[in-house]
């Protein structure tokens, strides 16, 4: 678009608008909240860091333009998932976009799992999401429009030895997001999922550390065999690619497409 000189006017797709990333202090959730920014939306911040890593990443969402606040909430608490929604409202007068892509990981043998890491788990990776969208929905209702999105995993539509909880946890977010899509078919409110293949972000080089450990393989050894067992590309999916596929999924351009899980994942899922 050009202004009346001529120039190029930057079109912020979400301008006016507010959302809430949870698990976005590093990571997919830091690269979404920087995408949704720099389209115009003031953003809450959510998640667990040093300080000055909290006003460091705080610092480059606002540069876009933008409000920023930030609340260090538990996900594993449903009051605390409530009260973040809340508070995300309060902050910027409403909450139009819920981003729910808090996640941990654990990984054992299921007769071996270990019942609270089971829960927790569950608990951080689906029940949050549930909370959240409940907590938010009213408010989205009331205005008319609204953009949930749940960052569910490669792992939401096929599984892997191992991670009984993680794979249970993503599967029920995409069947959460098809329920939440129906019920919202409707009104203005869209409701879809991402599903990331391998991303180089923190829990995954934890993967990759433990199976260099474990298999005494240099990193780059341990990094092409994780690539190599699942993701035809053998190339990371960068945090970037996600954040604007979210920007595109919470534009107005994508007001039709309803309970849809897009995959990102370098082939994983076309095997």
């Amino acid at each position: 678009m050009r202004g009346a000189a001529g120039h190029a006017v930057e079109v912020r797709r979400l301008a006016g608008k507010s959302a809430l990333v949870t698990g976005s202090t590093s990571g997919i959730g830091f690269a979404i909240a920087l995408g949704l920014a720099h389209e115009g939306a003031n953003v809450m911040l959510n998640g667990f860091g040093e300080p000055a890593v909290i006003e460091d990443v705080k610092a480059k969402v606002a540069a876009q333009g933008v409000q920023v606040d930030y609340q260090p909430a538990d996900l594993g608490d449903a009051r605390q998932v409530g009260a973040l929604v809340r508070a995300a409202a309060a902050r910027f007068g409403a909450l139009d976009i819920l981003v729910n892509n808090v996640g941990i990981q654990y990984v054992a043998p299921v007769e071996g799992f270990p019942d609270e890491r089971w829960d927790a788990v569950i608990a951080v990776n689906l029940s949050a999401s549930f909370h959240a969208t409940k907590a938010a929905l009213p408010g989205m209702r009331l205005r008319s429009w609204g953009r949930i999105l749940n960052i569910a995993s490669a792992h939401g539509l096929v599984a892997s030895p191992e991670k009984a909880a993680y794979v249970a946890a993503k599967h029920g977010l995409i069947g959460l997001t098809k329920v939440v899509a129906l019920e919202t078919a409707r009104t203005p409110i869209t409701c879809n999922a991402i599903c990331p293949g391998w991303v180089l972000t923190p829990l995954v080089q934890r993967q990759i550390d433990a199976r260099a450990q474990e298999g005494r393989l240099s990193p780059e050894q341990a990094r092409f065999e994780l690539l190599a067992e699942k993701q035809p590309s053998m190339e990371f999916v960068k945090p970037e690619e996600i954040a604007a596929l979210a920007c595109f999924l919470c534009s107005d351009a994508a007001g039709q497409i309803r309970g849809a899980s897009y995959s990102i994942d370098g082939g994983w899922t076309a095997q």
